[in-house]
């Protein structure tokens, strides 16, 4: 199994990671490498996580890594990062999507 990174996950983990860098560049940096580590565990354990709520497919499956939702498409060859969400905002229904 192959972890794949949409266009969207990769500029929402670059708008979250330059935000906290505005503070702390040394954190923000520290935070991206465990998103990334995050989404690479599915890898090896493609089920982790559950259900997107406010989806409800078995396919589509978040990680809470600490305030933010990794959000991910599971496929019989590939996982697909979809998007990357504070878990204070709302999920932009748009943003889901079967790659």
């Amino acid at each position: 199994m192959k972890v794949i990174w949409t266009e969207l996950a990769v500029e929402k983990l670059e708008e979250y990671a330059d935000y906290i860098a505005l503070d702390k560049p040394t954190a923000a940096l520290k935070w991206a490498e465990a998103i990334q580590e995050s989404a690479n565990n599915l890898v090896d354990f493609s089920n982790i996580g559950r259900k997107v709520p406010e989806i409800k497919r078995e396919d589509i499956r978040e990680i809470i890594k600490g305030d933010y939702r990794i959000i991910s498409c599971i496929d019989s060859n590939y996982i697909s990062i979809l998007t990357i969400r504070h878990t204070k905002q709302l999920l932009d229904k748009s943003e889901i999507f079967k790659p």
